[in-house]
C-alpha cells in the first residue's frame, strides 16, 4: 500500500519527516500543499488541525514529523535505525528530538511568524525572549557536541534529522557564532549528509518565501 506525504519541500518539519524517508529509501508520494485544490480541502479533512506533515497509509493518519518517523521505523525499517533498539539510548535519542524541536525551531519560529504579522501586531517581547532561548540552546549544544559525531545514542537518528532543518533556520534566523565551533562542526556534517542534501535541494526553488531573506553561502 502506497504511502501519502502531505508535505511542503520548504517547512523545516517536512524536512525533518524526508530525511527519515531518504535515509532508509521508503517509498511514497509527495501531495504538495501549495493551498491549492483539491488537495487543501482533502487534507483538511484527514487532519483538521492543518499543520504538516502528515504520513497517511491505508486508514493510518499520522500526524507530526516525530510520529512520522517513528512509524517507520516500526512499520517500515530499514538499516538506519532512527529509533535506537536500545531502550536506554532511545530516551537520549527522544531527548534530543525534543530539545531541536522545542528550544531551536520552535524559537526560530517566533522570530520567523512575528516577521510576517503586520507592524501594529508584533511582539518585540516575544522576539527577544525567542532569541535569547536561541543563544542559550547554541551554548549548551555546543558543549554536548564536543565529543559527538552525531547527536545522541553514537549514529545518525531521529535526533538528527530533527537537528538538521533547525540549525540551517535558526543560524538563517539568529546567526550561530562562530565561537561554537562543535555546533558549526556538526552543522556541516549535517549538511553533507546525502538525505538532508537531497532535501534540501528539493527547498531550493522555495528560498524567497523565508521572510526574513535567505542568507546566501550559509547551507
Amino acid at each position: 500500500m502506497t504511502i501519502k506525504l502531505y508535505a511542503h519541500p520548504f517547512s523545516s518539519y517536512c524536512q525533518k519527516a524526508l530525511i527519515a524517508f531518504y535515509e532508509n529509501d521508503v517509498p511514497f508520494e509527495f501531495v504538495m500543499l501549495d493551498g491549492s485544490e483539491p488537495v487543501a480541502s482533502e487534507f483538511a479533512k484527514l487532519w483538521p488541525i492543518k499543520r504538516f506533515p502528515l504520513l497517511v497509509e491505508g486508514e493510518r493518519v499520522v500526524p507530526e514529523a516525530t510520529m512520522i518517523i517513528e512509524y517507520l521505523a516500526v512499520h517500515h525499517p530499514g538499516s538506519v535505525k532512527l529509533i535506537p533498539d536500545d531502550a536506554d539510548v532511545a530516551i537520549e535519542v527522544r531527548m534530543l528530538d525534543r530539545f531541536f524541536d522545542n528550544y531551536v525551531m520552535n524559537a526560530q519560529s517566533r522570530v520567523v511568524f512575528n516577521a510576517l504579522r503586520e507592524e501594529a501586531r508584533r511582539d518585540p517581547q516575544g522576539v527577544e525572549e525567542a532569541l535569547a532561548m536561541l543563544d542559550n540552546a547554541y551554548g549548551v549544544l555546543d558543549r554536548w557536541m564536543e565529543t559527538r559525531e552525531w547527536a545522541a545514542g553514537g549514529a545518525f537518528s531521529l535526533a538528527d534529522c530533527a537537528a538538521a532543518p533547525a540549525l540551517l533556520y535558526a543560524d538563517w534566523t539568529h546567526p550561530i557564532p562562530e565561537k561554537f565551533a562543535n555546533v558549526w562542526a556538526y552543522r556541516r556534517r549535517l549538511l553533507a549528509r546525502p538525505s538532508y542534501a537531497r532535501a534540501l535541494d528539493e527547498a531550493r526553488p522555495f528560498r524567497e518565501y523565508f521572510p526574513l531573506g535567505a542568507p546566501v553561502g550559509r547551507d
